[in-house]
């Protein structure tokens, strides 16, 4: 697998410049309503309607609606990234709010369509699946630099614009009383306030093994595990769905935590 946590900081001064991703915080309270945290979708969208099903059926049960926050990468790997999109970005049809974050795989897919020439190696995380989802054949694009241009003419005909503003305007992080939503994960021991958005999604160690160190819980994806992995200060709920099948969706009503 290739590993662009490095690739990205070298490219951050040549590659498409983005702002910071907006951090969203809903003070310091405990919520009165239950929030569900849904892992990393990557293309699944048959296993996103079905959790999206079990946290229906338990606000029904509880008669108590919540908050649902995704923890990012809704593209690649899986088969169906372009219609769990268009899935998002339409209200739900059974009633959820829903909150999506940003996750690594989403911020460099839109960087990819941007500037295919210097984030060749999207194709190399799956991207190879996005695009067909958008009804793009790999094997017949040319992605060499003769045919950028015609890349991207393609790439701007199949994929709606729609589809790029949503995936740019997803928020970074969300902080709930103290619980922390965020895709990948933080530095440890450094203030929310300074970490980098490149960090919070793609962030694996020290993180995984040390946590955060800071107040709360982290909540997190980004890196699969056959099951849910609670360390030190920290959830993550990555349970690598376009291979095994398993959307995981965390339940955290006041002290209780459950998965659903």
């Amino acid at each position: 697998m290739v590993n662009l946590l490095g690739w990205v900081k070298r490219h951050q001064e040549s590659a498409v410049s983005n702002p910071p991703r907006r951090r969203i915080d809903l003070g310091s309270e405990q919520p009165s309503y239950p929030i569900y945290a849904i892992g990393d979708v990557h293309g699944c969208l048959n296993e996103l309607g079905e959790a999206e099903l079990r946290i229906a059926r338990d606000t029904r049960r509880t008669e108590r609606p919540g908050l649902v926050v995704l923890l990012g990468d809704y593209v690649d790997r899986g088969p169906s990234s372009a219609q769990v999109i268009e899935h998002l970005i339409k209200p739900s049809t059974i009633g959820l709010r829903r909150l999506a974050l940003c996750g690594n795989h989403d911020d460099v897919f839109a960087k990819f369509v941007a500037a295919p020439e210097q984030y060749m190696e999207w194709l190399e995380l799956g991207g190879r699946q996005t695009l067909a989802s958008y009804g793009l054949d790999p094997h017949k694009l040319d992605f060499s630099r003769k045919g950028r241009d015609g890349l991207k003419q393609a790439l701007a005909k199949a994929i709606p614009a729609r589809h790029l503003t949503y995936l740019s305007n997803l928020p970074i992080c969300l902080k709930v009383a103290d619980m922390l939503f965020v895709h990948a994960g933080l530095r440890p021991k450094i203030p929310l306030d300074k970490q980098v958005d490149e960090d919070l999604m793609w962030i694996r160690e020290p993180f995984l093994s040390m946590g955060w160190g800071g107040p709360g819980i982290v909540v997190h994806g980004h890196t699969p595990q056959p099951t849910p992995d609670v360390g030190m200060g920290r959830i993550g709920i990555d349970t690598g769905a376009f291979y095994s099948g398993k959307l995981t969706v965390l339940k955290i009503d006041g002290k209780d935590k459950a998965f659903i």
